[in-house]
């Protein structure tokens, strides 16, 4: 089949280039910035860029849509720019060029409103309970995607949660960093419940819901490991993975999130590009139970994880013990 694959210079989009690869599809990828992937052929650009949004989709059969702007502060317009409205372009030229079958990447964070989520399925998304810009455009973007689903053109929707492993940014570097420097409280003792996806897991979940889109297409997913653990335990075992101490000390949650809330718009107020040390949401994810029932996505998928949250920790340790220089970004 021949594949698009957007947004590939991630970690996530890389990892579903080089599955598609590994499995013998024709991919081309389209970001920014060369994605690095072997047996890929780079179209670089942006999904803002109708042009060049033609010219990414001219030939494709499916088309796999990670490319977003991922941030916990920002410009709102840069947000719908990219997120919302950047789909729509894409959907608009997929269409066009009679692309078969879409699989839009979300996440369960569109359908969360600042309450635990335990044991849930994919509820729908609601752009106007999203906490937060990215959040909130990434809700409109699903309700987008999944309003084009026709027999002509299949779209599905998958949520992958929470996902890291070797090389992310998102989520390990910046809880080693914080561990490191002792700016990583525990909200609430750690005690919140929470699953989250290893890599390798999200990207097969992805081209599973391609290879099964007859069965998923017009409805959306939650994929996780299916393994909750207390958050405490699992920034330790980050941190134990990446040779640091794990955090020590506590903070109430709701003084957190309060204090998150006014940290974010004094940021957005002052046009900050680095992340700030505490969001609304960040604490809200770090202080309230997200788990997710996954009888439905596995079936509907036809997939189990392959990589286990204890094997994932023993990867990224390895990781970080034959890469010395893999440290340097948290000095």
């Amino acid at each position: 089949m021949r594949v698009l694959v957007t947004g590939a210079s991630g970690l996530l989009g890389r990892e579903v280039a080089r599955l598609l690869v590994r499995q013998g599809h024709a991919v081309t990828t389209f970001q920014r910035r060369p994605s690095g992937v072997d047996g890929a052929a780079d179209f670089c650009g942006s999904v803002t860029d109708d042009e060049a949004v033609r010219g990414a989709v001219e030939g494709a059969e499916a088309i796999l849509h990670l490319a977003a702007k991922v941030s916990f502060t920002g410009r709102a317009a840069e947000f719908d720019k990219v997120n919302v409205e950047g789909t729509r372009g894409l959907l608009r030229s997929a269409r066009a060029a009679e692309v078969r079958d879409v699989v839009f990447v979300s996440s369960p964070s569109v359908a969360n409103s600042g309450a635990a989520m335990a044991g849930l399925g994919a509820q729908p998304a609601d752009p106007r309970w999203a906490h937060g810009d990215y959040s909130r455009t990434k809700a409109e973007a699903e309700l987008l995607a999944l309003a084009a689903d026709a027999p002509e053109f299949r779209v599905a929707a998958v949520r992958p949660h929470i996902v890291w492993g070797p090389g992310d940014t998102q989520l390990v570097e910046r809880v080693l960093q914080r561990a490191q420097h002792h700016r990583l409280p525990l909200l609430d003792a750690g005690a919140a419940l929470i699953d989250t996806t290893y890599v390798d897991n999200a990207a097969s979940a992805i081209v599973a819901a391609l290879h099964r889109i007859e069965h998923v297409h017009g409805r959306a997913v939650v994929v996780t490991n299916g393994e909750p653990r207390p958050v405490g335990e699992l920034l330790a075992g980050i941190c134990a993975a990446g040779g640091v101490p794990a955090p020590s000390w506590a903070v109430p949650g709701a003084v957190a999130r309060a204090a998150g809330a006014a940290v974010e718009k004094l940021w957005t107020w002052a046009g900050r590009r680095e992340e700030p040390p505490m969001t609304r949401f960040l604490a809200e994810q770090l202080s309230t139970a997200h788990w997710f029932d996954q009888r439905e996505t596995r079936e509907l998928l036809d997939w189990t994880p392959s990589v286990s949250l204890d094997e994932g920790l023993a990867r990224l340790a390895e990781y970080y013990g034959s890469q010395p220089a893999a440290r340097s970004p948290r000095s």
